[in-house]
């Protein structure tokens, strides 16, 4: 297989190909709209944790219909729509080939934004369909299937007119992440329309579930394979170790949903393969993991100065956190502990704010100037985002970790009344507060970086694309 550094290596196609890159910046772009919408929004939800009558009793703004507007805003606005945005960058260039429809591309971008703001107004009206992640309403979740299908077809086309015949370990991520979003998807928001009872939580556990492990996963680790090298300007490190990670993922991940229903009403075999599956996880983890950090001996030295892969980095070490702790909180024994506290809360946005998020925002970092042929408004604030992001997100992670744990050591406690436990995580949910304040500064800088970057494109020298 050829390496990033190969495919793009003198006299090749990639290095005089002329890229449009219309709709890979437009993702990106109105992804960090979104994003600072849903940061905004997070801020209330983590401060009516503290304050009950923060706002007062205006329905629209109640705890229960802005905390999904948060999410999904976070997983759908931001993190996905960057995610497609970058994906629209780098396959053509591994590939060798243009973009195969720019204009499909913006038609997909344009459904995305009105999915998007048909969200936050039918979310904030109260109109829900009450599961985990697959709160929007019918209509909008077909408007999804058919945005997905418009990216898949551009994505698979490109692929398919591809100049090189070895295909790097990134396009593999990518176009499995087409099939795996389209099967967890459609499991997550349709199938379960047909179910109820702990069927229904079986199903909505394992679109919950994989719609970290089976789409935001293979789509941050191909971004990561792909721009850790470009950014460090090094190999990667091995190849055959980047296989031994795709395949172990696709077999071992789909079967871990069920580990959030231990000690439930699910049977018994379920919930220890779930188990066993979850533990084995650590085989794609560490292969992954040794693979970014070996590429990187020899250019530690980078971190100094360079932002993307302080970003890149760090999420890679917030990965690896991440998925030690899904398989150790899937043993009975911690499960007993931690189960609905807020250790998941915090092991969930680790997943999302601190590994996948971190790689999204340093690729953007990359790749922006280079789609723009300009150089970044700012590297001061490039890094300022960095520190906000790495400070505050360890203050959110850490805070609900202990707080949480200690949580579940009370709720085992049968002497220890409910509201006693509450009062005592106050002082977590403020380090949270805090945290996540700090997050959001991060937040406003990176966008207005992106904003500034455009906006005053034709002020700077042009870089290399």
């Amino acid at each position: 297989m050829s390496s990033v550094a190969a495919a793009a290596g003198p006299g090749s196609a990639a290095q005089v190909l002329e890229h449009e890159d219309k709709a890979a910046f437009g993702f990106i772009l109105v992804a960090s709209l979104f994003f600072v919408v849903s940061g905004l929004v997070a801020l209330i939800v983590a401060g009516k944790m503290n304050m009950p009558t923060l706002l007062g009793n205006i329905s629209w703004l109640q705890w229960g219909r802005i905390r999904p507007v948060h999410t999904n805003g976070m997983l759908f606005g931001w993190l996905l729509a960057a995610d497609m945005g970058l994906c629209f960058y780098m396959i053509p260039r591994l590939c060798g080939v243009k973009l195969w429809s720019e204009k499909l591309g913006m038609a997909t971008l344009y459904l995305w934004i009105a999915i998007i703001l048909g969200a936050v107004v039918t979310l904030s009206a109260g109109m829900t369909q009450g599961l985990e992640y697959a709160e929007l309403p019918f209509v909008l979740d077909i408007l999804v299937v058919v945005a997905w299908l418009m990216f898949t077809a551009n994505i698979v086309m490109t692929v398919v007119k591809r100049k090189y015949q070895q295909m790097y370990v990134s396009i593999w991520y990518i176009v499995a992440s087409l099939l795996w979003t389209a099967v967890v998807y459609l499991v997550g928001n349709f199938a379960t329309m047909f179910t109820s009872g702990t069927n229904q939580a079986n199903l909505n556990w394992f679109y919950v579930h994989n719609a970290v492990g089976l789409i935001f996963t293979p789509l941050g680790l191909g971004i990561g394979y792909y721009f850790i090298p470009k950014s460090a300007e090094t190999p990667l490190y091995s190849h055959r170790l980047s296989m031994v990670g795709f395949w172990s993922l696709a077999f071992v991940y789909v079967w871990t949903g069920a580990h959030h229903m231990l000690h439930g009403p699910i049977s018994q075999w379920l919930q220890t393969v779930a188990i066993l599956f979850s533990v084995m996880l650590m085989i794609p983890v560490w292969s992954l993991v040794w693979n970014f950090l070996a590429t990187m001996k020899g250019q530690w030295h980078q971190l100094k100065d360079n932002v993307p892969i302080k970003f890149l980095m760090t999420g890679t070490i917030f990965y690896l956190l991440t998925c030690f702790q899904g398989p150790m909180h899937s043993l009975r024994s911690v499960n007993a502990i931690v189960s609905k506290t807020d250790w998941i809360v915090g092991h969930a946005h680790m997943a999302v704010l601190g590994a996948f998020s971190f790689f999204a925002i340093g690729s953007a970092y990359y790749a922006i100037p280079r789609m723009l042929k300009t150089k970044l408004h700012s590297d001061a604030l490039a890094n300022a985002t960095f520190w906000l992001w790495l400070v505050g997100g360890l203050s959110f992670f850490v805070s609900l970790w202990i707080g949480g744990f200690l949580q579940g050591l009370q709720w085992n406690d049968t002497t220890i009344p409910f509201i006693d436990t509450v009062k005592f995580i106050k002082p977590f949910w403020l380090v949270r507060l805090a945290g996540g304040t700090l997050m959001f500064l991060g937040i406003l800088i990176f966008f207005w970086n992106l904003l500034i970057t455009w906006t005053g494109r034709r002020d700077r020298p042009a870089v290399a694309a």
